[in-house]
């Protein structure tokens, strides 16, 4: 029985959501197995391959992407993605569906891989191009670069597709990955709440930071905007200040609780050595922040 195919992956992209959004922005093979439809199961990630395509589906549902690994994908200088087939005749068995994906321009999930059954969700994605010759399908990340795929694009089109790829595909990897190495609380006062928890750069794009686990700190979002604006600094040794004369000031027990009593606290580190903050990339930020002017509020 084929299935409503747009329903069926509104329901999965609301289920995966959901999902991910406990999560930290993650979901398990677990749970890309347990989604069910009408009663159904209809798992969303293949057990052995990276294209996923449901009987009950014409076209491909999911597609697995693990950078440097078995279903590797090429960035375009379009902001596109460029997905290969599968071994085998362009028209059957996986590549059929996949083409078929191409051809009626339904909306995929892409899973980025980040350690094993673990996996960031992107979606929807869609086939925008099919190249049976070379045996490759370019993807879009979001739907204002559907139109891009064999175009003769500008430097400001480009520039536009790769920050619209680097917010809808590196970000949320680089949080998740952040996250995770934190184990999912603040490293400043440990708060536990995904929801309010965000992947804070050390040093940023702007700056030629790389979203790295190694240039990211897990932070809850008042010490995020504090460490953007130059409120808090952190030290090369893991040590947290506060701006003089926010110390200085009197206001609720926000201020008091949420940023001075925590001038002097050391970083909760990450448990693996290789994940926790660059020193020298913190010292460059630190550099900074001692020397920033006092602000005043409003």
């Amino acid at each position: 029985m084929i299935l409503d195919e747009l329903h069926v992956r509104r329901a999965a992209m609301a289920y995966v959501a959901e999902r991910s959004e406990l999560s930290g922005g993650v979901v398990t093979r677990s749970d890309l197995e347990a989604f069910t439809y009408a009663g159904e199961q209809l798992k969303l990630i293949d057990q052995s391959r990276g294209i996923r395509n449901p009987r009950q589906l014409s076209a491909t549902i999911s597609l697995l992407s693990q950078p440097q690994g078995p279903y590797h994908d090429v960035e375009t200088e379009d902001g596109l993605l460029r997905y290969a087939y599968r071994t085998g005749p362009p028209d059957s068995g996986d590549n059929r569906k996949l083409r078929r994906a191409a051809a009626t321009g339904l909306p995929l999930i892409l899973l980025r891989g980040i350690s094993p059954g673990v996996f960031v969700p992107v979606f929807p994605v869609y086939v925008v191009a099919d190249n049976p010759v070379e045996r490759y399908v370019e993807i879009a990340v979001d739907e204002s670069l559907r139109f891009l795929s064999g175009t003769t694009t500008s430097s400001d089109s480009r520039a536009y597709a790769e920050r619209l790829t680097r917010l809808r595909l590196h970000q949320p990897v680089f949080r998740a990955q952040v996250l995770a190495a934190y184990d999912r609380a603040c490293t400043i006062c440990r708060l536990k709440h995904v929801d309010l928890l965000d992947a804070a750069h050390i040093v940023s794009d702007s700056d030629g930071g790389q979203p790295v686990v190694t240039n990211g700190l897990a932070m809850c979002k008042i010490h995020h905007a504090a460490y953007d604006r130059g409120i808090l600094g952190v030290r090369p040794d893991y040590v947290v200040e506060i701006r003089p004369d926010i110390l200085e000031e009197v206001d609720g027990p926000m201020l008091r609780h949420g940023l001075q009593d925590v001038h002097g606290w050391g970083l909760e580190l990450p448990r693996r050595a290789v994940d926790r903050p660059s020193q020298e990339a913190l010292s460059s930020r630190y550099a900074a922040f001692a020397v920033s002017p006092p602000r005043h509020p409003g």
